[in-house]
C-alpha cells in the first residue's frame, strides 16, 4: 500500500441567500454559475451526500470516506477511528456572510440523536477579515429564564437580549451547542464543527427569497436546544507573537490552535492519536514531510495531515498564518 501524504481536497460550494462573490474573488474557488451568490465553502466534509473528494497525488478521485475505510487509523488515529467508524467527525468550512445569518442554534449529541439521529454541533469562528462595524451574534445580554425568552420573542422583542460584538480579522469565538448565535453582514471566516448540518433558525430579519418566500424558522425545536446560560465573556483571545503556538479553543471535539510564522517551524504530533487540519487563512508555506516532499499552500487552501504523519517542517513564503485543528 502507497504511504498516505498531506491531502487536498475540492471545495464543494454552497449557494446561500447571504452570500457574497468573496470565496471566488478572493480565494479562486471553483464554480460554474458566477451569477449565484456562494456563503459557504466546505473544505474538508464527512456529511452523507458532501463527502469530500481528493485533489491531489495518487488517491486524487477517491473521496473521504473511501479512504477512512482503506487506511482506518493510519488516516484518522486510531482513537478517532474506534469511535466514528467511517465518518470524519469534523467539518471545517470557509463561510463569506454578505448579509447577517439567521439567528440560530445548533442542539447538543442527545437532543441531535434523539430527534435526527445524528451529531449535535459545537463549533469555533476565526475572523479572517471584516468590513467596518461588521458584528457577531452570541449569547445574551444577561441572565435569562425559558419563559423570558419565550415572552420576548412572541412580542418581536428577541434582538434586545443578544449579546453582540464587534467582528474584527483575528477574533475567536467558540459556540457551544445551545448558544443562540448569528454571523453579521461583511465578515470572512474560517468555521471548524461537529459533522452535523442540523440548524434551528429563531430569526431571519423578515428575509424573503427571490420568490417572495420566507425561510423556515423552528420555533420550538430551537427554544428546547438553547442554553439559557449568561456568560461574562463570549469573545476568545488571540495571540498575535510569531513562531509560537498559540490554543484558540479546545473542547472534547476539536482542539484549534494558531501558528504566525515566518521562519521554519517543526510540528511534531507524537503526543497526539489524531488527523490534523491546516487552514491557512495568510499568505502561503509548504510542508515539508517524508523524505524531503513537499506541498505547497496557499491562502485559502485547506489540507488534511494523516495521522501516521508525526514530524513535519512548514516552510513560510515569506510568512503564513495557519489554523490548526486535531482531536486530543
Amino acid at each position: 500500500m502507497n504511504e498516505l501524504y498531506p491531502l487536498k481536497f475540492k471545495p464543494q460550494l454552497k449557494e446561500r441567500i447571504w452570500g457574497g462573490d468573496k470565496l471566488i474573488s478572493v480565494y479562486k474557488k471553483p464554480v460554474t454559475d458566477l451569477e449565484k451568490t456562494y456563503g459557504e465553502s466546505w473544505e474538508i466534509s464527512g456529511v452523507d451526500e458532501n463527502i469530500s473528494i481528493v485533489s491531489n497525488g495518487f488517491l486524487e478521485g477517491n473521496n473521504l470516506q473511501e479512504l477512512i475505510e482503506i487506511y482506518m487509523g493510519d488516516l484518522v488515529g486510531d482513537k478517532v477511528f474506534n469511535e466514528f467508524g467511517l465518518e470524519f467527525p469534523l467539518l471545517i468550512k470557509l463561510i463569506d456572510a454578505k448579509e447577517a445569518l439567521s439567528i440560530q442554534v445548533h442542539p447538543n449529541d442527545e437532543l441531535a440523536k434523539e430527534r435526527h439521529q445524528s451529531f449535535g454541533k459545537t463549533e469555533m469562528w476565526y475572523v479572517i477579515n471584516s468590513e467596518a462595524n461588521a458584528e457577531i451574534i452570541t449569547g445574551f445580554t444577561r441572565p435569562l429564564t425559558k419563559n423570558e425568552y419565550i415572552d420576548f420573542f412572541h412580542s418581536g422583542r428577541i434582538k434586545e437580549l443578544l449579546n453582540v460584538e464587534k467582528a474584527n480579522k483575528g477574533d475567536v469565538f467558540f459556540i457551544p451547542s445551545g448558544r443562540v448565535h448569528a454571523i453579521g453582514a461583511g465578515v470572512l471566516l474560517a468555521e471548524i464543527q461537529q459533522t452535523s448540518d442540523i440548524t434551528y433558525r429563531i430569526y431571519d430579519w423578515d428575509r424573503v427569497d427571490a420568490n417572495g418566500n420566507a425561510r423556515e424558522l423552528h420555533t420550538e425545536l430551537a427554544t428546547e436546544a438553547i442554553d439559557f446560560t449568561h456568560y461574562p465573556e463570549y469573545k476568545t483571545a488571540s495571540p498575535q507573537e510569531n513562531n509560537k503556538t498559540h490554543q484558540l479553543a479546545t473542547c472534547k471535539y476539536f482542539t484549534t490552535n494558531k501558528l504566525l510564522f515566518n521562519k521554519t517551524f517543526a510540528r511534531d504530533y507524537n503526543f497526539i492519536d489524531s488527523f490534523v487540519v491546516y487552514i491557512c487563512t495568510e499568505g502561503a508555506f509548504k510542508i515539508v514531510y517524508g523524505n524531503g516532499e513537499t506541498l505547497q499552500v496557499n491562502t485559502g487552501e485547506t489540507v488534511l495531515l494523516p495521522a501516521d504523519m508525526k514530524n513535519v517542517m512548514l516552510k513560510p513564503e515569506p510568512f503564513s498564518t495557519i489554523l490548526e485543528t486535531y482531536i486530543k
